[in-house]
């Protein structure tokens, strides 16, 4: 019995390598988002004061499929991305932005210095939207269908590959129910 008292802490030890080992063999990356296949949450956002834009609610975001990208000046991996959100709005895919706990003066001047991709850009001072939309860091990016559901989570910067080999093929597929 004593023995078996021995080996206790032995075997919890290695279980809780097994536990531990699991977890490191997910990616990050993929949280799973409760609101897939889940209507956007209702907004309506002000636009950065400091260039005089309106901003702009979710029925924005209907009709036809697009992007929500959440940035911010403060964020280190935005200039990363925002070279590839050109690019897709270049390519005629709508993107909105929202500018997460950011100043209205820090994000226009970012947006001025990077280039401003986006066809509305809001402003979510209070991070409020953001908790509803289930953001954890920026940048994230949504595909909203035209129906106003969220199909897909990007979280992190979006690469040349990640648009190639998913959002864009899913943005497209979406674009042929239309």
């Amino acid at each position: 019995m004593k023995r078996l008292l021995f080996l206790l802490p032995v075997f919890a030890f290695v279980g809780l390598i097994a536990v531990f080992g699991i977890g490191l063999t997910k990616d990050p990356k993929e949280l799973p988002s409760m609101l897939i296949d889940r209507p956007l949450p209702q907004f309506a956002l002000p636009g950065l004061a400091a260039d005089g834009s309106a901003g702009f609610a979710t029925a924005a975001l209907r009709g036809q499929p697009a992007l929500l990208n959440i940035f911010a000046s403060w964020c280190a991996a935005c200039p990363q991305e925002h070279p590839v959100l050109t690019r897709i709005a270049a390519e005629g895919y709508p993107v909105y932005g929202i500018a997460w706990k950011d100043k209205p003066e820090d994000a226009s001047a970012w947006l001025e210095r990077f280039g401003n991709p986006y066809k509305a850009v809001a402003a979510d001072f209070a991070g409020r939207v953001a908790i509803d939309l289930g953001v954890t860091g920026a940048p994230e990016t949504f595909i909203i269908d035209k129906a106003g559901r969220v199909r897909f989570k990007q979280i992190g910067p979006i690469s040349p590959e990640v648009w190639e080999s998913q959002l864009k093929p899913l943005l497209d597929q979406l674009r042929a129910e239309a």
